[in-house]
């Protein structure tokens, strides 16, 4: 008969947690880029805490900040805009929150107004 994970050691297997993408990879927007982790920290079109997910289309790239406070260096996971929404789309962590708080809405792209009246136009 072969093993089965379930229970409670199905939500600490190890082989699930972690990062699911690399850098340079292409992402469409929702695509799961880590779970359970407390390694990486959302930058900029990534929303999520422990799982981060691409809030829009485009290529993964991890940066490193070193906290003033602490002094210890985090890892941030982003994803760099592509596709025709590329020049006006960026999301940060904290607008993320908010509209998802405020609005129930799942993936926010944020577009200047100056982008919206052009596209208008």
């Amino acid at each position: 008969m072969g093993g089965r994970v379930g229970g409670l050691s199905h939500i600490m297997y190890a082989e699930t947690c972690g990062v699911k993408v690399s850098g340079g990879q292409r992402v469409k927007a929702g695509t799961v880029l880590t779970r359970q982790g407390d390694r990486w920290k959302p930058g900029v079109n990534v929303i999520g805490r422990m799982h981060l997910t691409a809030a829009c289309a485009g290529v993964v790239y991890f940066t490193k900040k070193r906290i003033r406070k602490t002094g210890k260096v985090d890892t941030f996971l982003n994803v760099r805009a592509e596709g025709p929404e590329a020049a006006a789309a960026k999301v940060t962590p904290t607008e993320s929150r908010k509209a998802k708080m405020s609005a129930k809405v799942a993936y926010k792209v944020r577009v200047p107004s100056y982008v919206a009246k052009k596209a208008r136009a």
